[in-house]
């Protein structure tokens, strides 16, 4: 009767875990589908708004669109952080931890605000514009666009490629390479013939995450776009437009969104399985010194590629100490920590948003999380299976679709939570809990269950020798991917910016709206706190692996 009640304790947590899912974000994206197929007028089912999209080549041209720019952005992505991760993992390079923290850090902010910083270099005011053109006589191309949204995504992406691929190359055994060298296979061949193959499927794995990143991307495109319209945008355009709004064509399109990312998301899948095999690294790969030729390329290629990736980031930080006037709509001769005292003086409440509201989401994505993952590794059933399956569905849904949904889900009774902290908490935690989720699962498929049956042999319950034994032993897989997911709260953009209130805001929104301000001073030394803790929040991964490198 004991054991009984253990196994209904278990199953009754999975239930509780499967409801949360059903009323935050299964009833919020019906709401969409409702509405996206409801007449207003006269409350009847309708396909118009289906119609409406996919007739007018204003509003389709945005998908298409968006589509270049993601196949666009994956392509050179891969073309940019393949070929450095295998000489990262293959040669040793001078620097090499530097290396890696800087190219992790290239990555570690909104894409919105390496856009702003690219404005800041290379837009019609640019100072390397500026530079060019007044002591060379050259005019830089325009960086507004769709070369500039290439640009701000193209290197913000492409760590994540060097990520995964470094991951794979750690699990190639060496005998495999020098088996084809002594067969004749070296170099640029050896390159594409071997390694790319046997890295494929986190080639893949990493396309994906690229390819869905740059479709839902709403930050870059808004602000360094101009003309050129994308997919999520228009969603956003739709939903709170300036001059009117249409709700139900938003939700038709949020749908639409739906459809194509999982399609994407299930073509992945198969491509995956295709190439997907077991690989154990009995001799890991031993880094080389490379002959002088290669190691000039190398050294060449890999600190030049973080340089030209992390220069706006910088440039932002050194804006972010030069006077201002009072209003912090321009630049003056000196240096002061003006911008940052007009930051802490009028958005105060920012700094104390963001702590507290992603603060709150963390604790739950991580308490989730841990839950979550001993469900899915050491419970397995069909509602845990179910419970799996849900909680992974963020990736495939844009996080404007996000947004509106909530909105629609929650704006009338029983349940309101339009315009509080709350709905911004719930909209984090859906999008963000992955990370924490996928390494939770890693750390403790490591964990033998022997080491939890021997706790239970010594007479503790199940549910004690999960919190005294089982995840003690996942703490560093918990922390790792809390920290990531908290990275990518404090930068949080295309949700927060449809649920945000005026007593919500956090630091990523007041650099988009200081930015459309045109506060330049002000969006610098946001945007330098944000860097800020995502560089501690990098040394605390670093710290937490030990020594090891970081990888996905």
């Amino acid at each position: 009767m004991k054991k009984k009640q253990k196994i209904d304790m278990w199953m009754g947590i999975s239930i509780g875990i499967l409801l949360l899912y059903i009323v935050f974000m299964l009833y919020p994206l019906l709401k969409i589908l409702v509405q996206s197929v409801l007449d207003n007028e006269q409350g009847t089912f309708t396909m118009q708004y289906f119609k409406q999209f996919f007739s007018d080549t204003y509003y389709f041209s945005t998908l298409l669109n968006s589509f270049k720019i993601a196949v666009c952005v994956t392509v050179v992505t891969l073309a940019l952080g393949v070929p450095l991760a295998y000489l990262y993992n293959m040669y040793e390079l001078k620097g090499r931890n530097f290396l890696q923290v800087m190219i992790i850090l290239c990555s570690m902010s909104a894409p919105f605000i390496g856009a702003y910083s690219w404005i800041l270099l290379l837009g019609r005011s640019g100072i390397i514009t500026k530079f060019f053109s007044r002591n060379l006589g050259i005019e830089m191309p325009s960086i507004y666009g769709f070369n500039g949204i290439l640009l701000v995504l193209a290197t913000k992406l492409f760590p994540l490629v060097f990520l995964y691929v470094s991951g794979a190359l750690k699990n190639i055994d060496n005998s495999l390479l020098e088996a084809s060298s002594n067969m004749g296979c070296r170099g640029v061949k050896r390159f594409f013939k071997v390694v790319v193959p046997l890295c494929m499927p986190s080639i893949l794995a990493a396309a994906l995450m690229v390819f869905m990143r740059a479709l839902a991307d709403f930050g870059t495109p808004l602000l360094i776009g101009e003309g050129y319209r994308t997919f999520p945008v228009e969603i956003y355009k739709q939903y709170v437009g300036e001059t009117s709004v249409n709700h139900n064509f938003a939700a038709a399109v949020s749908v639409i969104a739906i459809i194509i990312t999982a399609i994407v998301f299930l073509i992945q899948k198969m491509l995956s399985n295709h190439y997907s095999f077991t690989m154990n690294a009995l001799h890991p790969i031993e880094r080389k010194k490379p002959h002088p030729v290669l190691s000039f390329f190398a050294h060449f290629y890999a600190y030049g590629l973080v340089a030209v990736s992390f220069l706006p980031q910088f440039y932002l930080i050194y804006c972010s100490f030069r006077n201002t006037s009072k209003t912090g709509n321009m630049f003056k001769p000196g240096y002061s920590l003006m911008s940052y005292r007009q930051i802490f003086e009028t958005m105060g409440d920012a700094v104390k948003n963001t702590i507290v509201i992603c603060g709150s989401a963390l604790v739950l994505i991580i308490l989730l999380a841990v839950l979550i993952a001993y469900l899915v590794v050491r419970r397995r059933n069909h509602v845990n299976n179910i419970i799996d399956t849900l909680s992974m569905l963020p990736y495939i849904i844009p996080g404007s679709v996000v947004g509106i949904a909530l909105v629609m889900g929650f704006s009338k009774g029983p349940l309101v939570l339009t315009g509080t902290a709350a709905i911004m908490v719930v909209s984090m935690c859906i999008r963000r809990i992955p990370y924490t989720i996928r390494s939770s699962v890693a750390i403790l498929q490591q964990i033998p269950i022997t080491v939890e049956e021997a706790s239970a042999s010594l007479g503790a319950s199940k549910f004690k020798t999960f919190w005294k034994v089982t995840t003690p032993m996942m703490v560093n897989g918990i922390m790792s991917g809390a920290i990531l997911s908290w990275v990518t709260l404090i930068t949080e953009l295309s949700s927060s910016i449809i649920l945000y209130s005026s007593k919500t805001i956090t630091l990523n929104l007041g650099v988009y709206i200081m930015v459309s301000r045109g506060t330049d001073g002000k969006a610098c030394a946001i945007s330098t706190i944000l860097t800020v803790m995502t560089i501690i929040s990098l040394v605390l991964v670093t710290k937490l692996s030990k020594g090891r490198e970081i990888t996905l």
